[in-house]
């Protein structure tokens, strides 16, 4: 999921491959399959086992702070957008052009959440990301 703050466009994407990762339980098992198939007369160096199980350990804390990072992340998004409930802003469309009006209510998806603005003559565009948003005014 992509986090979006305000004024900022953000044209990359990062493709997760969920078949890359191995977890706790897999690594184990192959640690343990790697012990059992070791040759008894050439048996592996105890620190190589010592520092896989580091390095482990350390790339799981590291996936763990970045799972709460992208929650902290979220919830930063959902605060910006309630700070703008009520507020009129100015957005650009993805054709191009601006549009000016107040925002009316937000809406959460998968993606985060999205804006639905109304104009002054009554209009109303919806499915406004925040970094569509350029001024905010009261």
């Amino acid at each position: 999921m992509a986090i979006e703050s305000i004024g900022q466009v953000s044209n990359t994407t990062t493709a997760s491959n969920e078949n890359s990762n191995v977890s706790q339980d897999e690594f184990i098992k192959l640690f343990l399959a790697q012990l059992n198939s070791q040759d008894p007369l050439e048996p592996l160096n105890n620190r190589e086992f010592l520092a896989q199980l580091a390095q482990f350990s350390a790339l799981e804390q590291t996936r763990q702070s970045n799972d709460k990072l992208q929650s902290l992340l979220s919830m930063n998004s959902s605060n910006q957008a309630l700070s703008l409930l009520g507020k009129s802003v100015q957005v650009n469309l993805q054709a191009g052009s601006e549009f000016n009006g107040t925002i009316e209510a937000i809406h959460y998806d998968a993606n985060g959440p999205t804006l639905t603005i109304k104009s002054t003559e009554g209009s109303f565009v919806d499915k406004i990301s925040l970094s569509q948003v350029t001024v905010v005014t009261q």
